[in-house]
């Protein structure tokens, strides 16, 4: 068996139009958890009113970040709204970073997997610079496993990926007037 710590880590995209790639992100962090692994979750976008947020929690290996502003959905913000939310989700990004970057005396990673839900709709907004984000992924720990999600990622970002999953949206209860449900989509 491999020892974690000594594992080649890879970067994972889960992007498409369709639904299913948060959920396919925190099926792999509990998968990792329950192989051991420590894993960290940054959602972006969202609020903490999420049924996964509350379920995350209660697994001692995994480290949910709060969300403690919500700006709402970005086409409704204000141009001063989407400033604060740029500044707001961009030292988000860097403090997750930084926590997943920290090791104990022993030089053993505080985090094995670093889960960044809505990564790549927060670059595509504006709201966290792609650039740094890049940067961030090519000077990783060899080790750090780090999941992507969201719609649209670049191609700068899926050249990037070592695993590019696609949700094809087919069809949606949306269609037929059916809204989010509790408990299914949050």
């Amino acid at each position: 068996m491999e020892n974690k710590n000594e594992r080649t880590g890879l970067i994972h995209i889960y992007c498409g139009d369709g639904k299913g790639k948060t959920t396919a992100a925190i099926g792999a962090a509990i998968r990792a958890a329950g192989r051991g692994f420590r894993v960290l979750v940054l959602r972006l976008l969202k609020t903490n009113d999420s049924g996964e947020v509350n379920a995350l929690q209660n697994i001692p290996e995994i480290h949910v970040l709060p969300c403690v502003h919500s700006f709402g959905f970005s086409w409704n913000m204000t141009p001063e709204q989407k400033e604060k939310a740029a500044v707001y989700y961009s030292e988000q990004m860097e403090n997750a970073w930084k926590m997943a970057l920290e090791t104990d005396e022993n030089g053993t990673p505080a985090f094995d997997l670093l889960v960044m839900d809505e990564a790549i709709g927060a670059c595509r907004q504006g709201f966290i610079c792609e650039e740094r984000l890049l940067e961030l992924l090519r000077t990783r720990p060899a080790s750090l496993e780090v999941i992507l999600t969201g719609r649209g990622p670049s191609e700068a970002l899926l050249n990037a990926a070592d695993y590019v999953t696609e949700m094809a949206l087919r069809r949606h209860p949306y269609e037929r007037g059916i809204g989010a449900r509790e408990g299914i989509e949050y």
